[in-house]
């Protein structure tokens, strides 16, 4: 399983890409509004993301609500580099837009996914990628798990075959809130999840690599003190 970073925070994505395991990029409106950027500037934001990633799928979302302005918004979308997906929430307008966009040869990230006949319906439409959310169901005291292992098992049932490797259906882990989520995501076979910076910089850590680590820090301090 690989690892994007859901967020539009420049440094945040920086870093990330130097720690060497950095796949690709989400945004999403909330996450661009958090940088404090206007929206006169959306675009160019989006762009530095692309060229700090260079050759990694950066999601960009479209806020349109008709299958027309969908359409004109990933065309417009997609045309900022060659590394855009377009990212659209799942709806009737999305699949007509998607199924659109994909003929183009324009890659969708189907959105706001909560249970695989959307999935299904996104994966049919043409769909590039496929965000099934776990913890907004955390949320709302239901198992998100449960429900990203359906999609992961109803999108696995079918080989896609009449696409193309590089146009396969993969399934992004979205919503991730905790280390858990992330293993859990790669044990039930999802490809990608997406993962804001705390809870990823909560991947690296435990207490015992820390205790472990101090504890080498202060015999090796008894080593250079008795020179």
């Amino acid at each position: 399983m690989r690892f994007f970073i859901d967020t539009a925070d420049l440094d945040e994505i920086r870093e990330a890409l130097s720690w060497g395991c950095l796949a690709g990029v989400t945004t999403n409106p909330s996450l661009y509004a958090r940088t404090g950027g206007a929206l006169a500037d959306f675009e160019g934001h989006m762009l530095k993301i692309c060229e700090m990633c260079e050759g990694l799928p950066v999601s960009v979302e479209s806020q349109a609500k008709t299958v027309e302005d969908m359409v004109a918004d990933g065309r417009r979308l997609a045309a900022l580099a060659p590394n855009v997906v377009v990212k659209l929430p799942i709806c009737a307008e999305s699949l007509a837009a998607t199924h659109q966009l994909a003929s183009e040869g324009v890659r969708v990230n189907m959105t706001l996914v909560f249970t695989a006949t959307q999935a299904l319906l996104a994966a049919n439409a043409g769909a590039r990628y496929i965000s099934p959310f776990v913890g907004r169901f955390d949320d709302i005291a239901e198992d998100g798990v449960s429900q990203l292992a359906d999609v992961v098992a109803c999108i696995g049932n079918d080989d896609w075959s009449g696409r193309n490797v590089d146009d396969r259906v993969e399934i992004i882990a979205a919503s991730i809130r905790t280390p858990n989520h992330v293993t859990q995501a790669a044990l039930l076979g999802a490809d990608i999840a997406t993962v804001p910076f705390g809870a990823l910089k909560k991947c690296l850590r435990h207490p015992l690599t820390d205790q472990g680590m101090a504890s080498f820090d202060a015999d090796w301090a008894k080593v250079t003190s008795a020179r």
